[in-house]
């Protein structure tokens, strides 16, 4: 692979990436194997070959982990707010100077296009700096009893070892998403990566050690027995902080889980987006938002734009210029220059993909681009774009996760916002409309944690992410993401 393919740097071979990455697990600030030697493989969506094997950690693994984090756990506590920051902040500089790397890694072992693992690396990065800088502004306060017979002072400490569990769709931003608050807060954290694609998580937990993370601190636990290990360590009542993003069913077992020890939860779930267009758009600027809200991750995005509902008198022209710009996508190896769309993670994903285009197309759906698996290796489904579906279609009811645009139209705003909230879902919405008092409606209308308003992107390191409903319970990012790992303490002075 040339330089050209893979970035505007000098030189970047995608073997030496793969092998500078460490494949064991990372428990006590080194890479180990497996207690019992245990590996499992590592995949190429783009060419179903194994790119390396990873040590694959068992229960006793986990219980080791878990001992050395509440080892560590009251010194990390203690340790001055400044210097947690500092340590996040060199992890930091350290990716940024690792940026095409990481990138290249992500591409690898997702399958998605190189333009997106690149984002993926600049967006996720920035959870590190944020939390470095949000470290020394963990506060309280310090009243006097309204009675007059004492002092109320109000601390925020950390809440305990923690355990995250990270998707496969971005397997950089959700772990610093998770673990820069953490470990900001003071506490330790052990992370439990998709099978998918563990090797970003794990060059990361290297990353932390070479900025001075102190052993034991972050555990890393790569796995593919996930039910066995996670259960092993919320089952511990020395974990006490549970942080999920992944399915909804998934994330129903484990508050279940975690309601038998009462331990704290965030859970980011699924997501099934509305993507509204009124008649006083600007479509140009839509159109854009929607490939944005689409296309961004090849679809496999939990905030991806899941249904466009789109005002009668602008839907011809807005399916139109939508079907125009996801021609211009190109379909290949995520590595490969020019590539813009890469495969699906993995032949379950891509299955699932096409049998959603199938049945929306039985269902009465007219296929205006795409819709055809391709033939060969590779886990690829191409761009797709669906008009003429009912908005209560099988289709417009469950997360695609993939590289298709559903369309549908409505006449009146009430309708398009009873659609729009007509799921059990609620994370994330978007809309344009060019009519301000529309805007503020709207925005307000809408069932979701997150609306985006003539933008087709949202997230950001600075804001708090997360769902209403059956999307999730907590909040990610911004300011408000410290406070799920911090307990409040109330003392009471004379």
């Amino acid at each position: 692979m040339s330089s050209s393919d893979v970035s505007d740097r000098d030189v970047i071979d995608p073997q030496a990436v793969l092998d500078g990455v460490p494949t064991g697990l990372w428990i006590n600030g080194r890479s180990t194997p497996a207690a019992d030697g245990a590996t499992f493989e590592v995949y190429d969506p783009a060419t179903e070959q194994s790119l390396t094997s990873v040590a694959d950690a068992g229960v006793v693994d986990a219980r080791s982990a878990l001992d050395h984090a509440v080892a560590i756990s009251d010194e990390w506590a203690a340790t001055p707010a400044r210097e947690r920051g500092e340590t996040l902040r060199r992890t930091f500089e350290l990716l940024t100077d690792r940026a095409d790397d990481i990138a290249l890694l992500m591409t690898l072992e997702l399958g998605r296009a190189l333009p997106d693992s690149r984002a993926e690396t600049k967006y996720g990065n920035e959870f590190l700096r944020w939390f470095a800088e949000e470290a020394v502004r963990v506060g309280g306060r310090f009243t006097q009893a309204p009675a007059g017979n004492g002092r109320i002072l109000v601390a925020h400490q950390p809440v305990g070892p923690c355990l995250a569990i990270t998707p496969w769709n971005f397997p950089l931003a959700m772990g610093t998403r998770k673990i820069a608050p953490a470990l900001a807060a003071g506490n330790v954290m052990i992370v439990k990566p998709p099978r998918e694609t563990p090797l970003t998580m794990l060059a990361l937990a290297e990353a932390f050690a070479e900025a001075g993370l102190p052993p034991g601190v972050l555990s890393v636990l790569p796995t593919s027995s996930s039910g066995e290990v996670s259960t092993a360590l919320i089952t511990d009542d020395r974990i006490r902080k549970i942080s999920f993003t992944g399915s909804t069913p998934v994330g129903r077992n484990l508050l279940g889980q975690a309601a038998e020890r009462v331990q704290r939860t965030s859970m980011e779930l699924g997501g099934n987006a509305p993507f509204l267009v009124f008649d006083d758009a600007d479509v140009d600027a839509a159109v854009e938002g929607a490939f944005a809200a689409k296309m961004r991750n090849g679809g496999e995005a939990c905030t991806a734009a899941n249904r466009f509902l789109v005002q009668s008198g602008v839907a011809e022209e807005f399916t139109t210029k939508l079907v125009e710009k996801m021609s211009d996508v190109v379909m290949g190896p995520g590595y490969q220059d020019g590539v813009t769309l890469g495969p699906l993670v993995n032949a379950d994903q891509r299955d699932k993909v096409a049998a959603a285009v199938e049945q929306a197309v039985s269902d009465g759906a007219r296929v205006r681009l795409g819709g055809e698996r391709p033939d060969g290796r590779g886990f690829f489904y191409p761009a797709t774009v669906l008009d003429n579906v009912d908005p209560c279609a099988p289709v417009t009811r469950e997360e695609i996760f993939g590289p298709v645009a559903v369309i549908s139209t409505f006449d009146a705003e009430d309708d398009a916002i009873a659609a729009a909230n007509s799921t059990e879902y609620g994370l994330a919405a978007y809309f344009y409309s060019r009519d301000l008092e529309r805007c503020m409606r709207v925005a307000s209308r809408l069932d979701s944690g997150m609306v985006g308003v003539n933008r087709g992107v949202i997230s950001d390191a600075a804001a708090p992410f997360g769902g209403i409903k059956q999307s999730g319970i907590g909040r990610e990012g911004g300011s408000e993401g410290i406070d799920e790992y911090l307990s409040v303490k109330y003392i009471a002075l004379t």
